[in-house]
């Protein structure tokens, strides 16, 4: 069953403590922790999405109308699939019409009506791929909640979230119809000046956002960059 917008919580409840076990780490033991005592965790089982994110797309969509019938979307770095699934639900897409593409390296579970590109979104071939999916066509919105592996080392982890994150957007404005939005997530402060000064000259409004179901002690908040610019060719380039 699909999600309605996050509402009111419910009565405070009684937090679950969980005990240090054998061969469990510490940190282990409080992301089991805090899992099993997150209204969000609790109502992605309830409400059947794939994760708990699914909510951040909802309370984004809510504020911002991201979402629309009929739109074509992709999600990359898609598994386990709860975006899709928001996604497939609001724009109406259907298996006998996908309008939503997912991509990912990882392997994801089927979504009805969405398509699932098994695939590294920054080999050459990706764009071409996800344009065949789409039946010819560039993409409304391109959405990425993609987060590279941490080494713990805060700079290095740094330089490698906005590696992707500039990849991701490199990808949006090959892929993104004029007039489409780019929506990704970003960490420690937001977006480095370098590509945001840079996403201001390709679309016409850049901002952040943190959805309710962002956790407050994380340091993730969502770029969004709407209204893509139309593209400049070079001269010397072929269409």
């Amino acid at each position: 069953m699909m999600a309605r917008g996050p509402g009111k919580p419910a009565a405070r409840q009684l937090k679950t403590r969980v005990k240090t076990a054998r061969r469990r780490s510490s940190s282990s033991t409080r992301w089991l922790q805090r899992q099993l005592n997150d209204p969000y965790v609790a109502r992605a089982r309830k409400e059947g999405y794939k994760s708990r994110a699914a909510f951040k797309l909802i309370e984004l969509n809510q504020k911002y109308k991201l979402l629309k019938p009929g739109m074509r979307v992709v999600d990359l770095g898609c598994a386990p699939g709860g975006w899709l699934q928001v996604a497939v639900h609001l724009t109406g897409s259907s298996p006998g019409d996908p309008r939503i593409v997912g991509m990912d390296y990882l392997e994801t579970e089927p979504v009805p009506g969405a398509i699932i590109l098994q695939k590294d979104f920054t080999s050459d071939d990706a764009p071409e791929a996800l344009i065949t999916a789409l039946k010819g066509k560039k993409a409304d919105l391109v959405l990425s909640d993609m987060a590279a592996p941490t080494t713990g080392h805060k700079a290095t982890d740094h330089i490698r979230i906005m590696a992707l994150v500039e990849m991701a957007a490199d990808f949006a404005m090959d892929v993104l119809e004029r007039d489409g939005t780019f929506v990704a997530k970003v960490f420690q402060g937001g977006t480095e000046a370098g590509l945001l000064a840079r996403l201001k000259t390709e679309f016409t409004r850049t901002f952040h956002a943190k959805p309710p179901a962002s956790r407050k002690d994380s340091a993730e908040t969502y770029l969004i960059a709407r209204g893509l610019r139309d593209r400049v060719t070079d001269p010397g380039t072929h269409a």
